[in-house]
């Protein structure tokens, strides 16, 4: 009888942690992975090349942040970010009119930076701008971090 109650318990103790496994899964990591099932059977979560790209654009523009508040010098363009148009998609459907208009903000606004870098702070802004305005329609999760890009 112990040992019936003692395997209902770990039955249901599983059953529980799994489900709060569950739904620790973020808005941000559903919108920025893809969903693989390894050999054991557990599920692996893997960044998609546009999320990665994301990152890595987030983390430039931290530093050219930093730069732009100390009045250092801009340095150049960096020309990875023009992946933007091309990097595959969690959700290629999302690669659509809407988010090419936002990517090409993005991008100019970028530019614009190196090319007038007296106005650099009000370009870096309207970068930040474009990628809120995309991430509102396609993907809300990252707009808190994005947000802490803006250059007050």
């Amino acid at each position: 009888m112990k040992q019936l109650i003692l395997l209902l318990s770990f039955a249901i103790l599983s059953i529980s942690c799994d489900k709060k496994m569950d739904e620790k899964v973020t808005d941000k990591e559903a919108c920025e992975t893809d969903s693989k099932v390894n050999k054991d059977g557990f599920e692996m979560y893997e960044m998609s090349e546009m999320a990665a790209l994301m990152e890595q654009m987030y983390v430039d523009n931290e530093r050219l942040k930093e730069r732009i508040m100390k009045g250092d010098t801009i340095g150049k363009f960096p020309q990875h970010f023009i992946r933007i148009h091309k990097a595959v998609m969690t959700d290629e459907t999302d690669k659509d009119a809407f988010f090419n208009e936002q990517a090409a903000k993005f991008i100019k606004a970028q530019e614009l930076i190196y090319e007038d870098p007296k106005n650099a702070k009000e370009h870096f802004n309207n970068g930040i701008d474009a990628c809120i305005k995309c991430h509102e329609v396609k993907c809300g999760g990252p707009i808190p971090k994005i947000k802490k890009l803006y250059i007050e």
